[in-house]
């Protein structure tokens, strides 16, 4: 096997598990008692905490290569946090289904967009399967009523795949020479200076309990996974790595229907399969393309 089907190779093995641990995220949003903005904070600052430590485990420096990356940096994590606030609102406002495919628009966004970062033409295919990914997750809805939180929270969803896309395009072109810590650990310190001016955190107030589900999304569900996600960028195009995060939302049902007693109707099962479908398509297709 030549060194770049292995990197391929493991960059699809980092991205499926990403989105697996991805896909219990939202659940957090209804199991930690804090708003949209305490949450993130709290988040990023375990987060940037741990994967400092697993940097240095590597034996690698947290310093970059150059001043200019700093300012790149520091841009990518006001672009990060707010993708994570409005997305923990969107699902407070509404509900996790609803968050998520508003939130889950950004697939098709970055069917369209890419094309313009690589100068590539915009491949007749990819469109088809963005469009058959975003009527999948809309069938993930079991219902949705038009009140004024609903329509905010469908607003702040779409408005966080704005966010999300550009941070993974921005990152691809200009930050994918470091590893997925070390990226991440930037994206993530950064988050927690720009929101903090904005924090209604009464750290004594917050009981135990919570602490150990801050530690959990912190550590297992946003460390790890931004992690793994950032390698595989380095290796697959942001619009593979979109089209096979959409396996989050179809996992995240799974989860909630573990976790939280969501039922499943037939109308989420058929959106799920739709997801998966495309999801591997769009896999085999990156991987038959890179053959070429």
């Amino acid at each position: 096997m030549s060194p770049a089907e292995s990197n391929r190779q493991s960059g699809l093995l980092e991205l499926h598990i990403a989105v697996l641990l991805f896909g219990g995220t939202a659940l957090f949003s209804k199991l930690i008692p804090l708003n949209a903005l305490d949450i993130t904070i709290l988040r990023c600052a375990v987060a940037a905490l741990v994967l400092a430590l697993i940097v240095k485990v590597s034996k690698n420096r947290l310093r970059l290569n150059s001043s200019k990356d700093y300012f790149i940096a520091i841009g990518l994590g006001i672009v990060v946090s707010l993708h994570w606030v409005t997305y923990f609102a969107s699902m407070l406002l509404s509900s996790v289904a609803i968050g998520m495919i508003a939130f889950f628009t950004y697939p098709v966004m970055t069917v369209l967009i890419e094309p313009f970062f690589t100068g590539n033409r915009i491949n007749r295919a990819d469109i088809v399967s963005g469009l058959i990914v975003l009527l999948g997750v809309m069938l993930l809805i079991p219902e949705a009523s038009l009140g004024n939180d609903v329509t905010l929270g469908i607003a702040l969803g779409i408005l966080s795949a704005v966010f999300f896309t550009a941070r993974n395009l921005l990152h691809k072109k200009y930050f994918s020479a470091y590893s997925g810590p070390k990226a991440m650990f930037y994206q993530t310190g950064v988050a927690v200076f720009f929101l903090a001016p904005w924090n209604t955190i009464e750290v004594s107030q917050i009981e135990m309990n919570v602490w150990w589900m801050v530690l959990l999304l912190g550590v297992v569900f946003t460390a790890a996974p931004h992690a793994l996600f950032t390698a595989a960028l380095r290796h697959l195009s942001a619009k593979t790595v979109s089209l096979v995060s959409c396996l989050q939302p179809f996992y995240g049902a799974m989860l909630a229907l573990i976790f939280l007693g969501e039922d499943l109707d037939i109308k989420t099962s058929i959106g799920g399969i739709m997801v998966v479908a495309t999801a591997i398509f769009e896999t085999q297709q990156s991987r038959k393309k890179q053959k070429l």
